[in-house]
C-alpha cells in the first residue's frame, strides 16, 4: 500500500496545519484531533510557539494502517460524524455482530469449593454476557429513538470501500484542486483521472473531476460548453455510483444551474447535498453563490457564513463571501474584503476578478483596468488580455466611450472567431447605452443556450435593460424571471 502512494508522488513536506488538512481534503480541526486520538504524524519545531509539519509519506503511511477506520473522504469532517450517511452505513460495532455464544464457551467442571482457575472462568463468563446485554440494549435503544436511521442503515458490504491507490490519488487531486490556479487544477485533473482509473467504482473520484472541470473554466480558460458537458457527466455518474453522497449532488447541483439553467433541478439538488451531509462545506459554499445569482442574496450570506465556520482557512470562500457582500450592497465591506485577500494571496485569480467588476459599476476605470488585465495574465487568457490592453489604450484617449468602444470592436471580432460569448457583448453595449444592441445579443446568447445567462436577473451591468419589455421576457423564458 504505501508502495502504492509513494508510485503518485514524491514526498513532500507540508509545512502547517492547512496544507496537512489540504493534503487530506479535511478541515484543521479534524486533523487535529487525529493528531490527538489516532497518533496522526505531526511534528512540531522547537519553541514555545513553534510550528508543526509532516511528511506526506509518514501521512500516506499512517493513512494505510488507519484506512478502515476513516470516514469516507470529503471536503469536510466534523468532531461529530459530519455525514450522516457515511454513519448510517457504518457497520455495527464488533461485539454486536460476532456475538460470542455462552453456551459454547467450555467452562471447567465446578465443585462445590471452585479453584481460583475456576472462578476465573466464571467471573469472565459473566461480565462477557453482561457486555452483550449493554450492547444489544444500546442498540436497541439507539433504533426506537431514531427509527430512520434504522430504516436507512445497510450491511457494510454495500458500501463501496476505494481502492488505497484510488483514494490516495483522490487526495492528492484535492491537494492541488484547492490552490486553484491554472498549473494545479490540471494536476489536481491528472490526479482524479488517474483515480477513476485505479477503481471505476469511486464515487468521489468522479466528483473530483467535476469539480475539477467546473473551475477549470473559470481559472483555466477552458471552453465553457466543453468544461460543463464534461463536469455534467462525472457529476452523473458520481451519483449513480452512491446516491448517498453528498458531495456528488452537489456537484450535480452547481452543474445543473450553472451549466444548464436548470433552476428548480439545481436547487432540489442542492438540498439533498445538505440534507445528507448538513456539514459539507463546499455544499453551503456553492448553494450560496446559487443564491446570490438567482437575487436571494441575504440567505446566500447565512450559507456563505456556514461555510466559512466550516473552513476558516478558505480564501475561496472568503472571496465569494465578498462577491455576495457585494451583490446584497455591502460595497465598502466587499471591497474591504478582497483588498485584504488580494493583499494576502495576490496570484489568486477571484479577488482581482471581482474587485474589477465592482470598480466597473462603480465608474473606477483605471483601477477597473489593472484588476483585469490581472485576471486575464493569471488565467492566461489571450482573448481577454487583448480586449483589456485594447479598452486601456480606448481609456487614455478618449475616457469612459472611448474604453468601451475599444472593448467592443476586440470583442466583436472574439465573438466572431467563437472567442467569446455573445453575453459579454451584450453586457459593454448595455454600458453604452445601446439597449436594442445589446438585447440581439442577448437573444443570441439565449439561441446559443450560453452559461452566462444564469447571471441575467442580477449583472450589474445589465441594468440599463431592466425596464426593457423583451429583457423581461428573455429572463421568463430563461426561468429566471
Amino acid at each position: 500500500m504505501l508502495e502504492d502512494r509513494r508510485k503518485s508522488g514524491p514526498n513532500r513536506r507540508l509545512d502547517s496545519w492547512k496544507e496537512i488538512a489540504s493534503y487530506f481534503g479535511r478541515d484543521e480541526r479534524t486533523l487535529k484531533r487525529w493528531e490527538k486520538d489516532r497518533g496522526l504524524p505531526v511534528r512540531r519545531l522547537p519553541g514555545a510557539r513553534g510550528g508543526v509539519y509532516a511528511f506526506t509519506d509518514d501521512l500516506a503511511q499512517w493513512m494505510s494502517h488507519h484506512n478502515r477506520g476513516l470516514p469516507e473522504s470529503g471536503e469536510h469532517v466534523s468532531p461529530q460524524p459530519a455525514n450522516p450517511t457515511a454513519h448510517e452505513h457504518a457497520p455495527e460495532p464488533a461485539v454486536a455482530q460476532s456475538k460470542p455464544s455462552i453456551e459454547t464457551t467450555a467452562l471447567p467442571p465446578i465443585s462445590k469449593k471452585p479453584s481460583r482457575t475456576q472462578m476465573a472462568w466464571l467471573l469472565a463468563a459473566g461480565l462477557l454476557v453482561l457486555l452483550v446485554a449493554l450492547l444489544v440494549g444500546d442498540q436497541k435503544r439507539g433504533r426506537e429513538s431514531n427509527p430512520s436511521a434504522s430504516a436507512h442503515s445497510q450491511p457494510a458490504a454495500s458500501k463501496h470501500v476505494p481502492a488505497p491507490a484510488a483514494q490516495d490519488s483522490y487526495l492528492q487531486g484535492r491537494y492541488y484542486w484547492n490552490k486553484r490556479t491554472p498549473d494545479d487544477l490540471k494536476r489536481a485533473l491528472r490526479y482524479f483521472e488517474q483515480a477513476v482509473a485505479q477503481d471505476p467504482d469511486y464515487a468521489l473520484a468522479y466528483v473530483g473531476l467535476a469539480d475539477c472541470y467546473n473551475l477549470l473554466r473559470e481559472y483555466a480558460a477552458m471552453p465553457e460548453d466543453e468544461a460543463y458537458r464534461k463536469a455534467i457527466d462525472a457529476a452523473r455518474r458520481a451519483v449513480e455510483l452512491d446516491p448517498s453522497l453528498a458531495e456528488a449532488h452537489n456537484s450535480l447541483a452547481f452543474d445543473l444551474f450553472f451549466g444548464m439553467l436548470k433552476k428548480k433541478d439545481a436547487e432540489q439538488e442542492f438540498l439533498t447535498a445538505l440534507k445528507l451531509n448538513p456539514n459539507c462545506e463546499l455544499a453551503h459554499h456553492w448553494y450560496a453563490t446559487y443564491l446570490m445569482t438567482v437575487g436571494r442574496s441575504s440567505e446566500a450570506l447565512q450559507h456563505i457564513e456556514i461555510a466559512r465556520q466550516l473552513n476558516s482557512s478558505s480564501r475561496s470562500i472568503l472571496a465569494d463571501k465578498g462577491l455576495i457582500l457585494f451583490y446584497a450592497g455591502h460595497t465598502d465591506e466587499a471591497k474591504s474584503l478582497l483588498k485584504q485577500l488580494e493583499d494576502t494571496e495576490p496570484s489568486f485569480i477571484s479577488p482581482h476578478r471581482y474587485l474589477a467588476l465592482i470598480y466597473l459599476v462603480n465608474g473606477k476605470f483605471e483601477e477597473y483596468l489593472v484588476e483585469s488585465k490581472k485576471v486575464a495574465v493569471l488565467s492566461r487568457n489571450e482573448t481577454d488580455l487583448v480586449i483589456v490592453n485594447a479598452a486601456a489604450k480606448g481609456f487614455h484617449h478618449g475616457g469612459q466611450q472611448g474604453m468601451l468602444t475599444a472593448m467592443l470592436a476586440e470583442q466583436q471580432k472574439a465573438f466572431a472567431k467563437g472567442e467569446l460569448p455573445a453575453f459579454r457583448l451584450a453586457e459593454t453595449l448595455s454600458l453604452l447605452g445601446q439597449k436594442q444592441q445589446a438585447m440581439a445579443y442577448l437573444r443570441t446568447s439565449f439561441e446559443r443556450h450560453e452559461t452566462n445567462l444564469s447571471s441575467l436577473t442580477v449583472d450589474p451591468l445589465l441594468t440599463n435593460l431592466h425596464d426593457d419589455p423583451s429583457y423581461q421576457q428573455l429572463a421568463i423564458h430563461v426561468g429566471l424571471g
